[in-house]
């Protein structure tokens, strides 16, 4: 019965597949159809490649989570002792301006 099942599966796919490749010979044949299909193509192969990138990614996001948990537990262990203390804004002063009066002169009479 198991052999049953695959010839079934296999007879499926292949079904659709040869569906598939019926589909697209029909989509070339119209006007501005291999232009379409070349540009699926070209899809596919652009999402081939970004697929491979970012399978390269992993192991490197992997490796920054390491690196981050490390860093946490040494900032955690020595965080009691090179606790920075907390800055109060300073107040400022205002300074009284003195203005003089204009047109006079200091030490004439």
């Amino acid at each position: 019965m198991a052999r049953s099942r695959k010839t079934q599966d296999k007879d499926v796919i292949s079904k659709l597949a040869d569906k598939g490749e019926e589909a697209l010979q029909k989509l070339a044949d119209l006007p501005g159809g291999k232009s379409l299909v070349k540009a699926m193509g070209d899809i596919r192969t652009r999402l081939d490649d970004t697929t491979t990138k970012l399978r390269k990614l992993d192991p490197l996001e992997r490796r920054v989570t390491s690196i981050e948990r490390r860093l946490k537990a040494l900032e955690g262990s020595g965080a009691a002792s090179t606790k920075a203390k907390p800055r109060t804004a300073k107040k400022t002063t205002t300074r009284k301006s003195t203005t003089r009066a204009k047109g006079s002169t200091s030490g004439s009479s």
